[in-house]
């Protein structure tokens, strides 16, 4: 079992914890300036730019960072940046052609069938370089594996790691090269190695509160990857689900028809499809993953009706 003590952060570190659709957000504030990691998914943006000013507390936000851009932690981009006009926005290298294009499709935000409001950005976030935020020096360190472009932040004095979705407490996030047919397992062992040789004291992720028992995460992390290695198709199956309850989170409710429509025009949910599972109807094979989130909790059926639930 987990260890369940919750880590006492430094005074000038805030974690705005989202649970679900929105990431979770950090907030440094320093003497000279403040800094925020992340900043949810776009149906929260009013929250997350009125959780940050609340905390400031009249002070300008100076600089937004992204660990990656996939739109629950990148969300939010476009609202802070209308709310503070001379902020600095830094995002990882890989995909910035696409953002300074803007190109939805290649950003994975049409692929998965989810929204982000386009945003700009004015620097990098370059792994193996080091960033002031707040009073701090942090390091970037490329952390390839969920998303092969995303990089964790670590600041070594008060040994605090933001690990964005390359661990949780109880996991990671889903290999989305995997799912394209790309090897990544590999890359999610090497951060998880990465992450362990750091020895970080806190570990604030992606998703869920932060936490101090890394040791015990990191082997079940490993644990859990051992899973998928062994079984690739529990990954893929796992991976299919969390894009269909991310979208009952964002609707909160649908019909059934409009449910299995939406997952048959997400180009993501058609690829696993055709990829693992063409031998079967599609949409009896989306009924029975609806089926299978509604026994484990996650969603309830009423006729005609999935709703959110868990």
């Amino acid at each position: 079992m987990l260890d369940n003590n919750r880590p006492t952060l430094p005074e000038n570190m805030t974690v705005f914890e989202r649970g679900w659709l929105s990431s979770n957000n950090l907030l440094l504030v320093g003497k000279k300036s403040s800094a925020l990691i992340d900043s949810g998914y776009g149906l929260h943006a009013e929250q997350t730019v009125a959780l940050v000013a609340s905390t400031l507390a009249g002070r300008p936000l100076d600089l937004l960072l992204n660990t990656h851009l996939h739109s629950d932690h990148c969300g939010g981009n476009a609202a802070l940046q209308n709310t503070y006009p001379d902020l600095v926005t830094h995002i990882p290298p890989g995909l910035s052609a696409h953002v300074q294009d803007w190109n939805p499709q290649a950003l994975a935000y049409t692929p998965t069938g989810q929204q982000c409001q386009k945003f700009g950005f004015d620097a990098l976030l370059r792994p193996g370089t080091d960033l002031q935020l707040g009073d701090q020096l942090w390091q970037v360190h490329a952390a390839p594996g969920h998303d092969p472009h995303s990089v964790i932040l670590f600041e070594p004095v008060t040994r605090v790691l933001v690990s964005a979705d390359a661990l949780w407490e109880r996991g990671f996030g889903v290999v989305f090269p995997e799912l394209e047919g790309m090897a990544a397992f590999d890359d999610v062992a090497k951060t998880i190695d990465l992450i362990e040789a750091l020895k970080p004291d806190i570990v604030i992720p992606g998703h869920g509160p932060a936490f101090s028992g890394v040791k015990k995460s990191i082997a079940n992390a490993r644990e859990r990857l051992a899973g998928f290695v062994s079984h690739p198709e529990k990954h893929i199956k796992y991976a299919t689900k969390v894009l269909l309850k991310f979208k009952l989170l964002e609707a909160q409710s649908l019909d059934i028809g409009s449910f299995i429509g939406w997952a048959g025009s997400t180009p993501y949910v058609v690829l696993i499809h055709e990829r693992y599972f063409s031998t079967v109807d599609f949409f009896e094979w989306v009924d029975h993953l609806i089926e299978e989130l509604v026994r484990s909790g996650a969603a309830s059926r009423d006729g005609v009706m999935i709703r959110n639930a868990g």
